[in-house]
């Protein structure tokens, strides 16, 4: 797919003045594709579901139960059985309660590889969803997803430089050297949008070109230097595993990835402007230069922090907000919340699946992701008239 196909006629900038705005007038801006909850180019409150007051909050609370559940189940999911009962004893044993410990085997299997591993894909599925939902609405492009900025192909170079070039090997280590190669390809990006400014079209392309260079830069490092065995584990590192998962990586992403949905909700007002066009956001008063170059931070680091930990995961941020959207509507103060939620749960299951589809070999959740996300997207497009 080339850089123009990427480009959707709602990602073009309007260039049109924005016209004052009386009392009771409807707010111009600029014309956009219909989306559920979108009329004429305005929000349109009453055709999203009403998720306000006690009843908007019990199904936030019954989401989030759905969350605790799946966290809960998919521990006991793998080749080898646990029960409950097997978790419960574990968590309070950790806990300091007075139960008798299990065995130490199985002790440290669900608390040092399952429960680290399945709270990482609650995390990051839960980022890369938002991620997803913000970019798509920054850069009014339907097809935005969390690696549009190119940090994923900054990670995948960073991480391949330590294991196959071996800088930093002894310092850094692959987490490190990936979260190193985002940050250096986010700075990239934002070198190169220095002169030509933030607006949404050249968002994509240059982060799109950035990506390319990246990608092309890490296969050559591949072909040039690594043997067979090298280059398979590296390949299964850059499809995504939720295998490395350790508890001071879940630590990190339990620090960051909350603090960054916080500043993303924080902005919902702002996102459903740019969601409209520059001329629309600014007419409301929206700093648009300075909330997009908050937002690309806040996106950016999420997604960095996300690919550094478990590797690259596709689909996740381009499907689940669609999703989303379709259910609750296209407010972002209400479309933030259930698209973290409904993420982490995605990811959660597909993580379980990507376990024991193929045992005892693993597949990478990456994959998984891609096979599953592909007709989940067309079925989404499907539903909202757009197939």
């Amino acid at each position: 797919m080339s850089p123009a196909d990427l480009l959707l006629p709602q990602a073009r900038e309007s260039g049109r003045t924005a016209e004052p705005v009386t009392a009771g007038q409807p707010m111009p801006g600029p014309p956009v594709p219909p989306e559920p909850g979108v009329r004429s180019g305005r929000l349109d409150n009453s055709a999203a579901p009403r998720h306000g007051g006690p009843r908007g909050l019990l199904l936030l609370i019954l989401s989030a139960v759905t969350l605790v559940g799946s966290i809960a189940a998919a521990v006991r999911i793998g080749t080898a059985d646990t029960g409950w009962t097997d978790l419960a004893r574990v968590l309070a044993t950790h806990l300091g309660l007075d139960v008798e410990p299990l065995p130490p085997l199985v002790d440290s299997l669900i608390w040092d590889l399952r429960l680290p591993r399945v709270l990482m894909a609650a995390l990051v599925g839960a980022s890369l969803a938002v991620c997803g939902t913000v970019l798509q609405a920054v850069t009014r492009n339907a097809l935005a997803d969390p690696y549009l900025l190119g940090v994923s192909s900054g990670a995948s170079t960073g991480a391949v430089a330590v294991v196959v070039l071996g800088i930093g090997a002894s310092t850094l280590g692959v987490t490190g050297g990936a979260l190193v190669g985002a940050l250096l390809s986010f700075a990239l990006l934002l070198l190169l949008l220095r002169r030509t400014g933030l607006d949404s079209v050249r968002i994509v392309l240059t982060g799109v070109v950035v990506g390319q260079l990246l990608t092309a830069l890490t296969s050559l490092i591949l072909m040039a230097s690594a043997d067979a065995d090298t280059t398979r584990a590296v390949t299964h590192w850059l499809l995504g595993s939720m295998a490395p998962a350790r508890w001071n990586t879940v630590v990190v992403c339990a620090i960051v990835t909350p603090l960054g949905l916080t500043v993303a909700w924080l902005f919902s007002s702002a996102l459903d402007g740019l969601a409209f066009g520059t001329d629309t956001a600014a007419s409301l008063g929206i700093g648009v230069r300075h909330t997009r170059m908050l937002l690309l931070v806040v996106t950016a680091t999420l997604t960095a922090v996300a690919v550094a930990t478990v590797g690259a995961i596709g689909f996740v941020g381009l499907i689940v907000p669609h999703g989303v959207r379709f259910l609750v509507g296209p407010l972002h103060r209400v479309l933030l919340p259930y698209a973290a939620l409904a993420g982490a749960v995605f990811l959660v299951w597909t993580d379980a699946l990507a376990r024991i589809a193929f045992a005892p070999r693993e597949v990478p959740v990456g994959v998984i992701t891609a096979l599953l996300g592909v007709p989940l997207f067309l079925l989404v497009l499907r539903k909202r008239g757009e197939l």
